[in-house]
């Protein structure tokens, strides 16, 4: 049998391309569904995220329909978040913009979640203050006692109060806690704790100036007022304005408030007018600026 070597050839080059073309058909359909599953991957992400972001959009109004809320801060949130969707709708789905939109997301569900953390410290201090006019009132009246500046200050403390339900832009005022006085005998430099008016010269006053990330860092006056039975301030060192309201303090104390919690202690020595302290309770209260960060009382016998 002869055997064309030229027809040979071109059967085995045919029988080639068959085999190199079936290569290419499988890697192709391979490719082919692999880009398909990936973007089927990406659109599924795409609309996790705009889940989450109308979620956060809806928490927002409800927010605002439940605390009547609509500052500046609110506003601003619900902006960014709306400008988030709205972005992410309009954008083809590829992996650099699924990575900075949950990059984006992440950062305003921090925002959100240190909103809702204001508003309840918000709701708490209305509790506490609510709580400590009562008691003030009810001291005052057991006591008979004109404390004038005091009720001028709890109708300001009220106007405040009322605020805190106009504007969110509150949160960002100094709060602080744990508001402790105590009386004691000073001599030669030496401290002796004492309830005897007779004896007591002076009051010890601390109290902690709470980290609060809205606050502005920076240099704080914080004024310290007692006001014995008489309704006189103890140790009057002057008095202060703020606007139309206007403050007599028994001490002022300038420090560097940087964010984060801190203990102030101040010592607050009877004036010689002072002397001997009267029996009865002594209020005292601590301010910066019109705003009462805290109250409490003593009682000497």
């Amino acid at each position: 049998m002869i055997v064309n070597p030229q027809l040979f050839n071109y059967r085995l080059i045919i029988s080639s391309l068959l085999v190199v073309l079936t290569v290419l058909g499988i890697y192709s359909y391979s490719k082919y569904k692999s880009n398909e599953s990936y973007e089927a991957f990406l659109k599924q992400e795409k609309v996790l995220i705009e889940n989450e972001l109308s979620e956060l959009l809806s928490s927002y109004d409800d927010l605002s329909k439940d605390y009547n809320l609509m500052a500046t801060q609110l506003q601003k949130a619900k902006l960014e978040t709306r400008i988030a969707l709205d972005s992410l709708r309009l954008l083809n789905s590829d992996l650099s913009i699924i990575t900075r939109f949950k990059d984006q997301l992440i950062v305003l569900k921090s925002k959100s979640k240190v909103l809702l953390s204001t508003i309840d410290s918000l709701n708490s201090a209305n509790s506490k203050l609510q709580t400590e006019n009562q008691y003030a009132l009810k001291t005052i009246k057991q006591n008979n006692v004109e404390i004038h500046d005091l009720v001028e200050l709890n109708d300001d403390l009220a106007a405040a109060n009322d605020s805190l339900h106009v504007s969110i832009d509150k949160a960002a005022i100094l709060k602080a806690s744990n508001l402790i006085a105590k009386s004691y005998k000073l001599r030669s430099g030496k401290k002796r704790l004492t309830e005897r008016a007779k004896r007591a010269n002076a009051i010890d006053v601390c109290i902690t100036l709470n980290e609060n990330p809205l606050t502005s860092e920076g240099k704080k006056d914080i004024y310290i007022q007692i006001v014995g039975p008489d309704g006189n301030v103890v140790s009057d060192k002057g008095e202060v304005t703020f606007g139309n309201t206007s403050l007599i303090y028994s001490k002022k104390e300038a420090i560097n408030y940087k964010n984060e919690n801190l203990e102030i202690c101040t010592e607050i020595v009877a004036d010689s007018d002072d002397e001997p302290f009267q029996k009865g309770f002594y209020f005292i209260s601590v301010f910066h600026r019109n705003h009462k960060l805290g109250g409490t009382s003593i009682e000497l016998n």
